[in-house]
């Protein structure tokens, strides 16, 4: 290895400080730690949250629709905060130093959840099972260590996945082709955690206790920062660049400043530092793009730009950080359309639980009932199964043909798992529907759990799983690619908005339709016994709009303009 070449050219540096050394630092040395990091903190996190939305119903006594936009809310809450968490590392904190604050938030929060269901005071009181009459004071001690989980989530979830991915040099090509396959095992970590949390832990939680079905999260959770700190010598680290709200905002003022500046026809007129580094710390250079013409006025130099001397980023702004701004606004409408397949995923941890909990949840003939919030682990079962078929196996076919290092691109991916998505609400809406049908045919109205197998909802589930490996899988790494070097934690966040949106598009149908189908005295779609509703009513408007959103999707992917990025940092 040549002498130029033992040091990183993206501008990753060790935790000294010093430029990172390629053979000593990052890559898969360093990816076992994160990913370690990532199977404890999501066992952690689905460990107290897949069978949250029976908690809030039989613990805190809400009614089905309250428990799901309770449930649902939160969840959307979880997927908001990491733009608080995003905007510190990119900022000024580091992924590093991000992950570890908000850590020790998440740890509170899950200890004080721990404690909220088992010491007396703060335990709901129960009279008999499923019959609780929680305080105010009960309630708040909950909803506090639920919402400080929320906030420590929004320290982690954006800069994990980022993290993993800067320990492989963009500028590498070998090590850029790892990076795609590193996504797609920090996915499967994702989910083996969630598999034990949604068998192991969701048992714990029906037929132990509720107490220590918190608490062994919270023991998960501090496994998890454990496992992190142990590989800080072997990790590649970006520095913070600044904010980027600020540099977008530059660009935005600087243009309206110079609106009636004429745009050059030759680009390489437009200001940019003359060296090879780029003017923010930390980020490669970007080659100029033709759309959006408009924010090129800000890096259009005139006389009175130099005026002092020194450049007013206000008045003038480089290439690169024009380009930014222009990468953002290119991703916010494949952003958008990815609202509708979060919708549908939340279903998994609400109505997918509701309808599980009207079936017959004996495994078998045997005695053992398997709660319905465990079925989700054949979501899981689905993304551990997907991922390696598809790292392994389409992949490599589909290169063949296409000639893509990834073999197809990630806008491809994204779309077939917005198909898989719509086909997961096809099957759930059917089984609702053939199961409303036996409850009136056979008159199983009142029954608590009516003779017709939970199983009959695993395709529906394991659909959806298929659909996270082809989507959400494809959106950690088209953000992260896409994303300008200074700001990836940053679209990281973006991209798990859509997750919050989802949660609150989902929980804004589900009050909609509670308030229209229960006018003058009808019992609605979603009622408390689902056998005298129309939950597939539900379903089947899900499936019409990701329809709607599919072909919105088409659109844009079809218009959208990639990144190139231009030179290497040393």
């Amino acid at each position: 290895m040549a002498e130029d070449d033992i040091y990183t050219k993206d501008g990753t540096v060790d935790y000294k400080g010093n430029p990172a050394n390629k053979r000593k630092t990052g890559t898969w040395r360093a990816c076992p730690f994160i990913i370690g990091n990532e199977f404890c903190e999501r066992l952690a996190y689905y460990g107290m949250s897949t069978n949250l939305i029976l908690y809030f119903k039989h613990k805190l006594n809400e009614h089905s629709s309250v428990a799901t936009t309770n449930n649902q809310n939160w969840s959307g809450t979880c997927y908001i905060t990491p733009l608080i968490g995003a905007f510190l590392a990119d900022s000024y904190l580091g992924r590093f130093w991000t992950i570890f604050w908000f850590s020790i938030i998440y740890i509170g929060g899950m200890s004080l959840l721990a404690l909220s269901a088992s010491v007396q005071g703060t335990k709901p009181r129960c009279y008999a099972d499923g019959h609780c009459n929680p305080t105010k004071t009960e309630s708040a001690v909950y909803f506090l260590a639920l919402y400080l989980i929320a906030l420590g989530t929004g320290g982690i979830k954006p800069c994990v996945s980022s993290y993993g991915a800067d320990q492989f040099d963009d500028t590498d090509e070998v090590e850029k082709k790892q990076k795609s396959s590193f996504f797609s095992w920090f996915y499967f970590s994702i989910n083996v955690g969630a598999l034990i949390a949604g068998s192991v832990l969701v048992w714990v939680q029906d037929n132990v206790s509720w107490g220590w079905g918190f608490g062994i999260p919270a023991i998960a959770m501090a496994t998890a920062v454990a496992c992190f700190f142990l590989g800080t010598p072997l990790y590649r680290n970006h520095k913070p660049g600044g904010s980027p709200l600020t540099r977008m905002c530059q660009v935005l003022v600087a243009s309206l400043r110079k609106y009636e500046v004429a745009v050059p026809t030759d680009k390489s007129l437009l200001y940019e530092t003359a060296d090879a580094k780029s003017a923010i710390k930390g980020s490669r250079k970007i080659e100029h793009t033709q759309d959006f013409s408009f924010f090129d006025k800000a890096a259009v130099e005139t006389q009175s730009d130099h005026k002092k001397g020194s450049v007013n980023p206000w008045r003038l702004c480089t290439v690169t950080q024009v380009e930014e701004l222009k990468a953002i606004i290119r991703l916010l409408p494949i952003w958008a359309t990815g609202i509708m397949i979060a919708a549908v995923y939340s279903q998994m941890g609400s109505l997918f639980v509701l309808q599980g909990e009207r079936m017959d949840t004996h495994v078998g003939k045997s005695n053992f009932k398997i709660p319905p919030a465990s079925l989700s682990i054949f979501d899981t079962l689905s993304v551990i199964f997907w991922v390696p078929v598809y790292d392994q196996i389409i992949v490599p076919v589909a290169r063949k043909f296409t000639g893509h290092r990834s073999g197809i691109t990630q806008l491809q991916r994204m779309g077939i798992g917005l198909i898989i998505s719509i086909l997961a609400m096809v099957a759930a809406a059917i089984l609702e529907l053939v199961r409303l049908r036996e409850v009136r045919r056979h008159n199983y109205y009142d029954l608590k759990e009516m003779p017709m197998s939970i199983f009959w909802q695993v395709p529906q589930y394991f659909l959806i799983g298929c659909a996270e490996v082809f989507t959400f899988i494809g959106q950690l790494e088209f953000f992260y690619e896409q994303a300008p070097d200074a700001m990836r934690s940053f679209c990281s966040a973006l991209q798990l908005t859509t997750g919050a949106l989802g949660n609150y598009l989902s929980s804004l149908l589900v009050t909609i339709v509670t308030s229209v189908s229960t006018k003058n005295g009808k019992v609605g779609w979603i009622p408390d016994n689902l056998n005298y509703g129309h939950l597939h009513y539900f379903f089947w408007l899900l499936t019409v709009l990701s329809a709607a959103n599919l072909v919105v999707y088409l659109l844009i992917a079809k218009w959208y303009t990639y990144k190139t990025p231009v030179g290497t940092l040393h």
